[in-house]
């Protein structure tokens, strides 16, 4: 027994459903296969996002406001759709075969969009010249329409894939196994560093292609690269470590709370020993939490609760939907300690959108050549991912040596510290940008009449910019990793495919909530001429007093979050839980031999 166990992975199997031999399956080399799906996948997306606005723009001719609704609404849906991959990915499919099937719909999307924006006939004609400058039809519900269903299809497989990837990545890793388990202490921030890489190539690489050689052929790009990627995913199915599905956490979620409220009228034991339990090991179970009361409801048992099962000869079973264990409910109680912080995480996303949308529009009115070269608006990102290498950098190679050190062995910030450190980011970005805008409209002021023209150049260096761009890119560095590591550590073992979808849908909100609160200031602020602060040519507009208004939600979101996170520190770590379960283990056993 002892011998299985050294070389197994508990709870693990490898492709063919055997227990996975930990020195032929899992590792470094798995994960990296599965990060190359990231990468690829950061690729498509964030190179269609950054340089999507100028598309709607100058092409489509659609207006400022309503382009940057259309560039968050595609990426909220991406990171929205996280749940139904999660969900597919723990009932039916598995991590696996999800992110295989979802990678397959991207680069099906990617080809699609390829393909649109090569045919003439599916974007409007350029606009006039001259005197008729301003002039210029916009796209047809038609060609709108194709390039919805484009981009759409592209999130679908965004967002499928990507709830699962980076816990299959996590499943290489045995947490029970110390050296395995000091890999996996670096894994968080290894994968965002290279998945940055991928938005760094986007940002950079592909913009310069969109905008230089042709639209069709940047994104013909991200197509063959998903398609690479899917090759050498495919490749590792020997190699990878699997876990099996436990059913799905929504069911279980569904059928603790159906419970307590059915027996909301029931008077509560008077020892936490008589409610329900049937994990068989004490050590696999969750220690009774005094939060949250009204479940401990659902782990009362009463007449009724169980039911006939034919499948198992008429052996009697508990009905999930009457009765669930304390284990359970504790499962759905840690879900819910995860919500006041999810809550208090959206609105950086809501920021972040801005450095996609408007921040690129600012690019591309002011001074862009260096020499001869003229950098492309959308590549004024390079400096946002820059800050975010950069600062993880610097965290992995000598802020966490530094505090091992001197902070008595601490691995780092925690998750939670993580998180503040990039909301207290964000509320500098958007007062910085705020003060450069300022800078900005007083120059566009000053040339007058010139400013009105679609595409003319300030005479004011688009450099003024990188400050807004590195805050906020330093700020997703922190959060991003927090959030996933706070969002994966504090979830049950089941439900860790699902907690990161919902980690993944403070970005859908994020950017969802930027939508609506551009159509909201544009409707108060419009007046009788439409401008208002996001007028159609910002130039005209206020966008400083916009970035103020960010700027001045985020503290107050700032002072919820520090409240949230007190709240939500667990009283005891998952270690401490353990050993509490293996103390009660050896505590029972000692009164048995002493019964004896």
């Amino acid at each position: 027994m002892d011998g299985k166990k050294a070389w197994s992975v508990a709870e693990a199997v490898d492709h063919k459903g055997f227990p996975a031999d930990k020195t032929k399956t899992g590792g470094w080399i798995p994960a990296a296969l599965i990060l190359v799906i990231e990468i690829s996948e950061r690729l498509s997306t964030m190179g269609i996002a950054v340089n999507l606005v100028t598309y709607l723009g100058g092409t489509m001719h659609v207006s400022s406001s309503e382009s940057a609704n259309i560039v968050t609404d595609f990426m909220g849906t991406s990171f929205l759709l996280c749940l139904l991959g999660g969900f597919l990915a723990d009932s039916f499919l598995g991590r696996y075969l999800t992110i295989a099937i979802f990678a397959i719909i991207q680069a099906l999307g990617t080809g699609m969009l390829a393909v649109s924006t090569r045919l003439p006939q599916l974007r409007p004609p350029p606009c006039g010249r001259g005197a008729a400058s301003n002039k210029c039809e916009p796209a047809s519900g038609m060609q709108m329409g194709i390039l919805y269903m484009c981009l759409y299809l592209i999130a679908l497989g965004t967002g499928g894939l990507k709830s699962s990837v980076s816990g299959f990545g996590t499943d290489q890793f045995d947490e029970k196994d110390e050296k395995e388990k000091s890999q996996m202490d670096y894994f968080f921030n290894r994968f965002f560093f290279l998945i940055s890489t991928g938005t760094l190539l986007a940002v950079t690489v592909l913009v310069y292609i969109q905008d230089e050689v042709g639209r069709s052929w940047a994104y013909g790009i991200c197509c063959i690269s998903m398609v690479i990627a899917i090759l050498l995913f495919l490749s590792g199915t020997k190699k990878y470590r699997y876990k099996r599905s436990s059913g799905s956490p929504v069911v279980h979620i569904l059928q603790v709370i159906a419970a307590a409220i059915r027996k909301r009228d029931l008077m509560y034991p008077s020892n936490i020993s008589f409610l329900y339990e049937d994990s068989p090991e004490i050590t696999s179970r969750i220690p009774h939490t005094d939060q949250f009361r009204f479940l401990d409801k659902a782990a009362i048992m009463a007449e009724g609760d169980n039911e006939v099962d034919v499948s198992n000869n008429g052996v009697s079973r508990p009905n999930r939907w009457k009765l669930s264990s304390v284990t359970r409910v504790e499962e759905v109680k840690m879900v819910i300690r995860l919500l006041p912080v999810w809550a208090t995480t959206i609105l950086f996303w809501t920021i972040y959108a801005q450095m996609i949308t408007f921040s690129v529009e600012q690019a591309s009115t002011m001074e862009r050549s260096i020499g001869g070269f003229q950098i492309p608006a959308g590549s004024l990102t390079v400096f946002f991912v820059g800050a975010i290498l950069i600062t993880l950098a610097l965290y992995d190679r000598l802020i966490m040596p530094l505090c091992k050190k001197y902070w008595n062995g601490r691995p780092g910030f925690t998750n939670l510290e993580r998180i503040g450190i990039g909301l207290v980011m964000s509320v500098l970005g958007m007062a910085v940008a705020a003060v450069v805008e300022v800078k900005r409209l007083a120059v566009a002021r000053q040339i007058g009449e010139v400013a009105t023209h679609r595409g003319a150049t300030l005479p004011i260096s688009v450099f003024l910019l990188i400050p807004q761009f590195f805050l906020v890119g330093a700020g997703e560095a922190f959060i991003y990793t927090g959030q996933l590591d706070f969002f994966i550590t504090r979830s049950p073992k089941g439900m860790k495919t699902m907690s990161t979808g919902l980690f993944l849908t403070t970005l859908s909100f994020g950017f969802f909530f930027s939508s609506f609160l551009v159509s909201i200031v544009k409707s108060i602020t419009g007046g009788a001429n439409g401008q208002g602060w996001l007028a159609d040519n910002i130039n005209y507009g206020r966008l400083d007093c916009f970035y103020g208004l960010l700027s001045a939600l985020s503290v107050v979101n700032c002072a919820a979050y520090l409240l949230c996170a007190a709240w939500s520190k667990p009283k005891t770590t998952i270690a401490e839980q353990q050993q509490q379960m293996e103390n009660m283990a050896k505590t029972s056993m000692d009164d048995n031999i002493d019964k004896c």
